[in-house]
């Protein structure tokens, strides 16, 4: 399943990198993670509960930071197991400022999934994968305003 997007926020690349670099605030606005444990550098353990449809399963795994290029780019290496099935995910990650306090993040990517997720249906799995994305890049937002 293909991951692509991309948002416009109101912060420089250097906010936004330090928002995404920080265990604490990307547990907090990632849709569905109750848990984000730092492991090691740039690794974590993540535990999400996540409900697609009909669908709702608590993942476990592995999330790792790779390819780092401050504050322009990096790759999320997802491996998520869970009942319902399992995901293996690929995604690059790219901050491109627009202006002085406009920033573009793109996101592109791709999702292996098995198990029932994987029969559940394309058209499904992208339609949560969409929410999920919106839902994420809000509560961003929302960390970006509450500089304090």
């Amino acid at each position: 399943m293909q991951l692509t997007g991309t948002h416009k926020f109101n912060a420089s690349a250097n906010e936004i990198w330090s928002k995404l670099m920080d265990t604490d605030t990307l547990a907090r606005i990632t849709p569905g993670v109750s848990r984000l444990e730092e492991i090691g550098q740039d690794q974590y353990k993540a535990v999400a509960d996540v409900k697609m449809g009909p669908v709702s399963g608590t993942f476990s795994g592995n999330l790792n930071v790779l390819e780092k290029q401050e504050p322009q780019s990096f790759i999320l290496n997802i491996k998520q197991n869970s009942k319902i099935g399992n995901v293996a995910a690929d995604v690059k990650i790219e901050l491109k400022p627009v202006s002085g306090q406009e920033t573009e993040l793109y996101f592109d990517g791709k999702a292996n999934l098995s198990g029932l997720l994987a029969r559940t249906g394309q058209r499904v799995m992208s339609g949560v994968a969409s929410t999920l994305s919106k839902q994420f890049f809000k509560a961003l937002e929302e960390e970006l305003e509450n500089k304090g």
